[in-house]
């Protein structure tokens, strides 16, 4: 079975590469291979080689940046999505998609659901929200698995950040007001996989959300990442992590301040646990941090 997936050099990308591969060949073009902006590209590629499973880990997620590159935007996160969907549905072919907390209103304090009411609050935020929309009116074979604050031991994200700045600077401000989920790529691709074989027997469809069980704030994760490292032995520079609110740290697009995601309905769905943030964090942190030591460390 060839498998095709989407944004591959990307964190989730990288780590469905891996996880999908025990099902059959992974076609991974890079950009230069297939240009995902171009619609016809996509198409000749799509008839060319003919994949029995898609999964769609390419977005655009520069979500300042969207606020003023809207058609950008809507073309990774909505369009394409909606051409996937619909090679999928003329082609009898499963699709994974993955969509973001962004197309909730993020208010309120309870975790949402898979049915809760969307309005998203930005220009990326209303590109997913489109692209789901294009994919569930589809009527093809579909999983979207809803996530939120995505990071792992590669590419850019905010452990890596954190990790970074600590070891240059003593003092950090870290915004606190903002509650979610921080979900490990390699966590999601995992699940995709899990529901891999009952998407192909259509025993699975529709939306689900995968995270960590748990919530923080982006200055509690950081707090942690920073004792976690040091407890691995990790020389910090940093000696104090003070907090700010969403307010004091102005961006172009309006940030959710509850992004917790129940995930409930995958757990039974799948008859699985999903760990809890601070275990998901140690295991990725150890591998961040394993894979560091290992690229500086002096060749024979």
């Amino acid at each position: 079975m060839n498998i095709l997936v989407t944004g591959s050099s990307g964190q989730v990308g990288f780590e469905l590469v891996r996880s999908l591969s025990v099902f059959g060949e992974v076609l991974a073009p890079t950009r230069n291979e297939l240009d995902l902006t171009n619609a016809s590209v996509v198409q000749k590629y799509l008839e060319h080689h003919q994949p029995q499973l898609i999964a769609n880990a390419a977005a655009y997620t520069a979500v300042d940046k969207a606020e003023s590159e809207p058609e950008l935007a809507d073309r990774l996160n909505h369009l394409l999505p909606k051409q996937l969907a619909d090679y999928c549905l003329n082609n009898r072919v499963a699709l994974i998609h993955f969509s973001s907390d962004y197309v909730y209103p993020g208010n309120g304090e309870h975790a949402y659901t898979e049915n809760a009411k969307v309005a998203p609050l930005s220009e990326y935020g209303r590109s997913k929200w489109a692209g789901d929309r294009a994919i569930m009116g589809s009527s093809c074979n579909h999983l979207i698995l809803r996530t939120s604050w995505v990071y792992s031991a590669r590419g850019n994200n905010f452990m890596k950040t954190m990790l970074r700045l600590a070891k240059q600077r003593e003092q950090l401000s870290i915004v606190n007001d903002q509650i979610g989920t921080p979900t490990p790529a390699r966590l999601l691709a995992q699940v995709a996989a899990l529901a891999t074989r009952p998407l192909l027997a259509h025993e699975l469809t529709g939306v689900y959300h995968v995270a960590t069980q748990g919530e923080t704030n982006w200055h509690q994760f950081a707090n942690a990442i920073f004792e976690q490292a040091q407890a691995a032995g990790h020389s910090l520079a940093i000696k104090k992590v003070d907090a700010m609110s969403t307010a004091d740290y102005p961006t172009a697009a309006k940030r959710p301040l509850n992004s917790r995601l129940n995930v409930e309905k995958i757990e039974q769905a799948l008859n699985i646990t999903l760990p809890s943030w601070q275990q998901a964090l140690q295991h990725t942190l150890a591998e961040y941090l394993t894979s560091h030591l290992m690229e500086k460390k002096p060749q024979p």
